[in-house]
């Protein structure tokens, strides 16, 4: 009988040493914790940065969009090229240019130049995502091996970005808030030397065309979305300006599913969203960052601007949901994912953390933080901590080698275009009710700052409701595993075929 397991000759490149594994897995982890770091750690240095560059409170939010929305709309893009040009050289390319990148939006002298580097970290955040995501995939064969990984790898995921709260927190009061992005430069550095020496080299598929056209229909329409929400916020919903880039980013969506059903090498397969496990992973974490995006939006304010927390001291408020976040991933992830099937832990992790923004709509003007705000972010950590690890392994389970990269650029796509949207719909629904409570209480005492609670609480009452909903969503459109045949079952069918023969 031939051995079936892979031999020095047969691993890819790189992965012939058992022990660099693990190497791998530290520097995988090391430069998605990069890129989800850098979705929120400019949020608690922007009052920081407005000042040194005097820009207003309208154009500030394109710091952290400029960002989400090239990460989003490139990373189809970005899980191609890695499959065309090989994912480690992918890896590599990326990790150069978002240390570029992040040296450009430190030096930034005005806020068209940092947006522009923000913008550039985001669009090379869309090859290293993908490509970490495949790799490790192909380094650990080992189901046993996997499954602690992808649960570490998920931990990462879900706890970068309320990591980034901290860290934008500590480099700002006792820094510069351009630390928060020279940060990167040396991460990078440091990530791309030791990956050139443990990582694998999977064979690359070059074959496979690179649809630009595609690459510009998501990024603008996921775009002008946003844009359009973000107006939303300073207009109102009913103004044409409003209308017109909500329609035209739908448009460009439409344009782009379209183009894919049509095309002979399409950025997005159709196929890849067929399996109903995959797209129920995708659908659960785009939601899942709805509400943990929403989270660090409420908090990132309400701790600075209601109950006046240094940069430092709102950065450690939010510790317990990092800290809650890792143990709920690798205990939850990495014990209960062989035991419980994983539509059980996808919707189970929903409700937990709906459960946790729920007790922030009961905020008050009185409020602390130990009665309402410390349990509510050990539930949302919790949740998804137990929602990401299972998520990532659904989405890669059962590809190909050759769609590994573009089937890991839709899971991570899924979680930037849930950041993008959800934080600017959140954002919108809070400024709306907020003022609606302002022109409705002209004579409540502490107006401002009641006003302010009233419309965290309403876009976290949204927020809270969306995650319950999707929670029956998913579970009820993820399949129920096979069941597996018993040692009996499996006797007599081997019996029955030798009788056969």
């Amino acid at each position: 009988m031939t051995d079936a397991r892979p031999t020095d000759e047969t691993r890819p490149r790189g992965q012939g040493r058992p022990e660099r594994r693990w190497f791998a897995l530290v520097v995988i982890a090391t430069a998605q914790l990069m890129t989800a770091l850098d979705a929120t750690i400019v949020n608690i240095a922007l009052p920081s940065a407005q000042r040194a560059l005097g820009f207003g409170d309208a154009q500030r939010q394109w710091v952290v969009t400029a960002y989400t929305v090239c990460f989003a709309g490139l990373l189809l893009f970005g899980g191609r090229v890695a499959d065309a040009a090989g994912r480690r050289r992918s890896f590599q390319i990326g990790l150069a240019g978002f240390g570029l990148a992040s040296l450009l939006a430190g030096l930034a002298p005005t806020l068209p130049v940092l947006a522009f580097g923000r913008a550039l970290q985001g669009a090379f955040a869309a090859l290293i995502a993908p490509t970490a995501l495949s790799l490790l995939a192909v380094t650990f064969t080992d189901q046993r091996e996997r499954t602690r990984a992808f649960a570490v790898y998920g931990v990462v995921a879900s706890s970068g970005a309320a990591a980034g709260l901290l860290a934008g927190g500590v480099l700002t009061e006792y820094l510069d808030w351009r630390w928060c992005l020279f940060v990167n430069v040396a991460i990078a550095g440091v990530v791309l030397t030791v990956g050139r020496l443990v990582l694998p080299d999977p064979p690359r598929f070059g074959s496979a065309g690179l649809d630009a056209a595609s690459a510009v229909l998501a990024t603008g329409g996921l775009a002008a979305v946003v844009f359009g929400c973000n107006q939303a916020a300073v207009h109102g919903w009913a103004q044409p300006i409003v209308f017109g880039a909500l329609i035209g980013g739908v448009a460009m969506v439409a344009a782009f599913a379209l183009r894919q059903a049509r095309i002979p090498n399409p950025l997005l397969p159709l196929r890849i969203l067929a399996d109903r496990s995959r797209a129920g992973a995708c659908l659960a974490v785009a939601t899942g960052v709805v509400g943990a995006f929403g989270m660090f939006l409420i908090l990132t304010y309400h701790l600075q601007v209601v109950l006046h927390y240094s940069p430092v001291r709102a950065g450690l408020a939010v510790l317990p949901m990092t800290l809650a976040n890792a143990l709920s991933g690798y205990q939850l992830g990495n014990r209960l994912l062989p035991r419980l099937p994983a539509r059980i832990l996808l919707a189970g992790g929903l409700l937990v953390a709906a459960s946790g923004l729920a007790l922030i709509t009961q905020l008050t003007p009185n409020s602390g933080y130990l009665a309402t705000i410390l349990p509510a972010q050990i539930l949302i950590g919790t949740g998804m901590g137990a929602l990401f690890p299972p998520a990532f392994q659904l989405a890669i389970n059962g590809v190909t080698q050759q769609d590994a990269g573009i089937a890991s650029a839709v899971i991570n796509a899924a979680t930037q275009v849930g950041s993008s949207i959800g934080t600017a719909i959140l954002n919108t629904l809070a400024v709306t009710a907020t003022a609606t409570y302002l022109a409705t209480h002209p004579t409540a005492p502490t107006l401002q700052r009641a006003a302010l609670i009233h419309g965290y609480a309403t876009a976290t009452a949204w927020a809270t409701g969306l995650l319950a909903a999707m929670a029956v969503l998913v579970y009820l459109l993820i399949p129920p595993p096979r069941p597996q045949p018993t040692e009996h079952n499996q006797t007599t069918h081997t019996q029955t075929a030798k009788e056969e023969s």
